[in-house]
């Protein structure tokens, strides 16, 4: 073949980017083969913004050990994209561009590097997607107007109702919005090489819109994606994603540690939570995130000190569902990180003994195949989150006082006279008529 001949394939290839009215994107590397069974993940949740001084990839790279000797496998990247500065309040939910990257935090290169990485330490690493609203200076304001939402005036208008007015409220109602929107996802999964999604607000697009992305996304044959849903609608389970988000679990935690709630208020929403999950789709629960972090408070403000933080941790992390893990919370930080997230930043040297007990819980969640797929049975009174799970030959047995007080608790009769291991120390544990617990305290015990 001469220099001046074109083979075929590259004449398809030419079509396609030219004609095809979205960007054929290469694969960059090799898709990574390590994803975890979602029924597996600890995810942890990277504030780019907070996470150190220089607030970039290079920063998360050297810290990668750190996160996952806490027992993490899936790093979760809050939005990597350029912020709209129309309108602007700085938030990184704000996007400008879904193609672009932050100069904030580097360029492709730094991404690409922080994915190789983490792949290299067999982490899986998922972005942020926001694809219900743009910023107001996004392209597509002006070169897709039909793609927005508009009043009877032909005004494009904000999110209805949210009083979110930095930024642009998409039209799911448009067919190019949805093919654009989607293969730009597909963008990020064969440019740098990441391994799904956690999608921002997906209560706010129509739900036909998710299922259409997911059954896009899941013929990506070469890659496993895990998806995850920041949303309530048991409909998410029903069009394959692998994860809904734990808001209402993380508001009556609230209630049960801040006003005395009953405990079997989470045993209602074991139930509820999992209309329509497969025994692979779970909840993500959590104590802290960077939207409550900023509004609400750190662990410890919001449950009774940093022992009942721990207490709150083991019943989000155990009892039925995958845990998540912020920036920062497994040092303790002391202060919120506010919105927009620019100000305050994480000091690693502080408190190593809260980041050795969140490290020895996760510990033994990696370990435990009754804890992550086991079978749950709850104990629960008003005041103790009690239960166990079960898997073939392994029990558990895991207690928690949610309350700043001593509390003495029956052992239940199919459990009383029997022999554990404490699962983290390793001692003897030997269960009798009762045990007192001490104030936000929590016992985990395994069968001998």
């Amino acid at each position: 073949m001469t220099r001046n001949q074109l083979h075929p394939t590259r004449v398809l290839l030419f079509f396609l980017f030219v004609f095809s009215g979205t960007t054929y994107a290469q694969q960059y590397g090799t898709p990574f083969t390590g994803v975890p069974d979602p029924r597996d993940g600890i995810i942890y949740q990277v504030n780019m913004r907070s996470f150190s001084p220089t607030q970039n990839f290079q920063s998360v790279i050297k810290r990668l050990d750190n996160i996952k000797s806490l027992g993490a496998n899936i790093i979760y990247l809050m939005p990597i994209y350029p912020v709209g500065v129309l309108k602007t309040s700085n938030s990184p939910y704000c996007i400008k561009d879904y193609r672009g990257i932050n100069k904030e935090f580097g360029d492709l290169s730094d991404l690409r590097a922080l994915v190789d990485s983490a792949h290299k330490k067999n982490l899986t690493v998922i972005l942020d997607w926001v694809a219900n609203h743009t910023a107001w200076d996004n392209e597509w304001v002006t070169t897709h107007k039909d793609w927005y939402l508009q009043d009877s005036a032909g005004n494009i208008v904000d999110p209805p109702g949210r009083g979110w007015i930095d930024v642009a409220q998409l039209n799911f109602d448009s067919k190019a919005l949805r093919q654009q929107m989607i293969s730009d996802m597909k963008y990020w999964v064969y440019t740098a090489n990441i391994d799904g999604f956690r999608m921002d607000f997906t209560d706010g697009p129509p739900i036909d819109f998710w299922k259409q992305a997911i059954d896009t996304l899941r013929n990506i044959k070469t890659h496993k994606l895990l998806l995850m849903a920041e949303g309530r609608k048991p409909e998410n389970y029903k069009i394959g994603f692998d994860y809904n988000f734990g808001f209402s679990f993380f508001g009556k935690l609230k209630d049960i540690y801040e006003k005395d709630s009953t405990v079997t208020l989470i045993d209602r929403l074991n139930n509820t939570d999992y209309i329509n999950a497969n025994d692979r789709q779970l909840m993500v629960r959590y104590t802290t995130n960077h939207d409550v972090n900023s509004s609400d408070g750190i662990p410890e403000e919001l449950f009774g000190g940093r022992k009942g933080a721990m207490s709150a941790f083991v019943i989000a992390a155990y009892m039925k569902s995958i845990p998540m893990v912020y920036t920062g919370q497994e040092v303790g930080t002391p202060y919120r990180i506010r919105f927009p997230f620019t100000a305050e930043k994480i000091d690693w040297t502080i408190n190593p003994d809260v980041t050795a007990e969140y490290a020895s819980i996760l510990a033994f969640r990696n370990k435990s195949n009754a804890i992550r797929r086991g079978k749950l049975t709850s104990f629960s009174n008003n005041d103790i989150c009690a239960f166990t799970k079960k898997m073939k030959g392994e029990k558990v047995f895991v207690i928690s006082n949610v309350r700043n007080k001593e509390i003495d608790f029956i052992i239940p009769s199919s459990l009383k006279k029997t022999k554990w291991l404490n699962a983290i120390t390793g001692e003897p544990v030997s269960l009798k008529e009762q045990i007192t617990l001490q104030a936000h305290s929590y016992l985990i015990l395994k069968n001998k």
